[in-house]
């Protein structure tokens, strides 16, 4: 995957409105940034940073993070308000990222959002495939994740697995919320039609429309749980017209054989295939929610819950093939 192509999109300013603490910032007190020891940086992107910190306070581990604007210079205090307030709306959710506090620069007023320290993204151990069990033990929750998400009117817009963090023992936690937004009513556009990571974008997205909903974070949950499966992105081409013309393929394969499309995997049940299907439904209006695709048979059947280990599979297996 070429590292243009992956580049991520901002979200536009103002596209989420600041959390309540926020709202009222002449009467909460933030922390100092000096609360927090900077040990090593853990994660750096186009718009921000992430480093890791010891609490002085607790001795507790956490990440902080830092977003600047375009230019890289200071960080954007609007921006920082937006993903706080998307987190804050999120909060307690065991597959979510934990947001702790907003940490200020007494000297220059910057904010940092400062959250619980978790570990290794997924990205990490997608080396090759994952065994079906782990991967509907993962999908089960990142599901969850999104299904609290969407009940609380948030879009989160740039879920990948370079934004969903392990735990020991195989929790998942969906992470960097740079690019969510609370969700507008249905047929109102958003500012840009476009955020997040090119590969895991909406057809719909990609084919222009900024009149969108939960149903773009469906599409990227498909497209991890295909990665999950295969060890490969699903989608790898350069540019949005190579991705959507891959999409479409993707669309008529499946309209000309069905759940065949995923022979490749001979593993996943036809349970799985639906699933799998649900979620990569070029139609937006016909892809799975996250509550529909918890209640899918898939998930009630009996099925382990394995940590990490490493997977069965010999290797990559590729599951669509574009000419």
């Amino acid at each position: 995957m070429a590292v243009a192509a992956a580049r991520k999109r901002p979200a536009p300013d103002g596209a989420c409105p600041p959390p309540a603490a926020a709202k009222k910032r002449a009467r909460y007190q933030f922390s100092s940034i000096d609360d927090y020891e900077k040990l090593e940086v853990i994660g750096q992107g186009t718009y921000s940073v992430v480093f890791k910190a010891r609490d002085r306070r607790t001795g507790e581990k956490v990440a902080v993070k830092c977003i600047h604007g375009d230019g890289g210079g200071r960080p954007d205090r609007s921006a920082v308000f937006r993903e706080a307030g998307c987190l804050a709306a999120c909060r307690g959710h065991p597959s979510i990222v934990q947001i702790k506090d907003v940490a200020t620069n007494e000297e220059t007023g910057d904010l940092f959002i400062v959250m619980e320290f978790v570990g290794s993204s997924l990205r990490d151990w997608l080396t090759r495939p994952f065994t079906v069990d782990r991967t509907r033990a993962f999908m089960r929750q990142l599901l969850d994740a999104a299904k609290k998400l969407h009940s609380t009117r948030t879009l989160h817009r740039d879920i990948k697995p370079e934004n969903v963090l392990l735990v020991p023992g195989g929790v998942l936690k969906i992470c960097d919320f740079g690019c969510a937004t609370p969700m507008k009513p249905a047929g109102t556009p958003y500012p840009e039609r476009c955020v997040g990571t090119m590969q895991y974008c909406s057809a719909e997205q990609l084919m222009g429309s900024r009149c969108y909903g939960p149903a773009v974070d469906m599409w990227a949950l498909g497209c991890v749980m295909a990665e999950l499966l295969t060890g490969q992105p699903l989608f790898e081409a350069d540019t949005e017209e190579d991705v959507l013309q891959q999409m479409k393929d993707l669309r008529d394969e499946f309209s000309t054989t069905g759940l065949h499309v995923f022979d490749v995997l001979p593993e996943l049940s036809q349970a799985g295939r639906e699933v799998l299907a649900g979620l990569l439904r070029f139609d937006p209006d016909e892809r799975l929610t996250a509550a529909d695709a918890l209640k899918h048979r898939w998930f009630t059947e009996d099925a382990k819950s394995p940590a990490v280990a490493e997977a069965e599979y010999p290797g990559f297996v590729p599951l669509f093939s574009v000419a």
